[in-house]
């Protein structure tokens, strides 16, 4: 039940990271209100990692900042480092 939970939960969240620089990158194009850098790390600490980074680069969005090109990436080897962990000390 809680692995499902999960699931659904990292899918969902990885959506939303995808979606989010999809939606920046467009605003940008407009000059409209951005999402802040804060609220797009955000998403990405709370599993959204891989999304993130799949819509940067599928978007071309923020691959010019080192703060997202090094800062998404670590994130996301935080997160594997963790999970790795958690599971070698739970057996």
């Amino acid at each position: 039940m809680l692995l499902n939970m999960l699931t659904v939960w990292l899918i969902l969240i990885n959506l939303v990271g995808f979606i989010q620089m999809y939606v920046d990158k467009q605003r940008a194009r407009k000059d409209k209100w951005r999402i802040p850098e804060k609220q797009l790390f955000l998403v990405a600490l709370v599993g959204g990692s891989v999304g993130s980074i799949l819509g940067m680069y599928t978007f071309r969005h923020k691959t010019k900042h080192k703060s997202f090109v090094f800062g998404m990436p670590s994130i996301l080897f935080l997160q594997v480092a963790a999970v790795v962990l958690a599971c070698c000390f739970l057996n």
